[in-house]
């Protein structure tokens, strides 16, 4: 039997199987994504299961907490940094449960940039900035003024 359409590896009753390139039309599984396993055995209770995720949420909880109790620049700085440990916790550990949701680059860029984003606006702001960059303040003049 000659085959010249492109072939996978055989079926159960050993014919070649044709396949395509083209996507199907319905999709019938969603896998998972990389290192979206669990943190912990099985046997484990949930909680202890998804410790990198409940982390993150936990020091999110206390950075809206602090905010709450009118200390927005740390409570805001401790989110961001939860979010930067998401993302470092992202990149070290092999499974991480619910804390994945795309790709790895993904989730570490993700998580990076918005940390690093928040962490950077706490610190510039007002009254009495730690952080001041020069050009963003003449920027800030240059379209108010125009």
């Amino acid at each position: 039997m000659t085959v010249r359409d492109p072939i996978s590896a055989p079926d159960a009753e050993g014919r070649p199987r044709r396949v395509t390139r083209r996507f199907p039309l319905f999709t019938r599984d969603t896998a998972r994504p990389e290192g979206g396993g669990r943190a912990a055995s099985g046997a484990a209770p949930a909680p202890a299961r998804q410790w990198p995720t409940l982390l993150v949420l936990g020091v999110v909880g206390a950075g809206l907490l602090l905010t709450a109790l009118d200390q927005f620049r740390y409570g805001t700085m401790l989110i961001g940094v939860a979010l930067l440990g998401g993302a470092a916790l992202r990149w070290l550990l092999p499974g991480v449960g619910m804390l994945a949701v795309r790709s790895r680059f993904t989730d570490i860029a993700t998580y990076g940039i918005l940390g690093l984003t928040i962490v950077l606006l706490a610190l510039m702001v007002q009254p009495n900035p730690l952080l001041e960059i020069p050009f963003l303040k003449d920027t800030l003049h240059f379209t108010v003024s125009s």
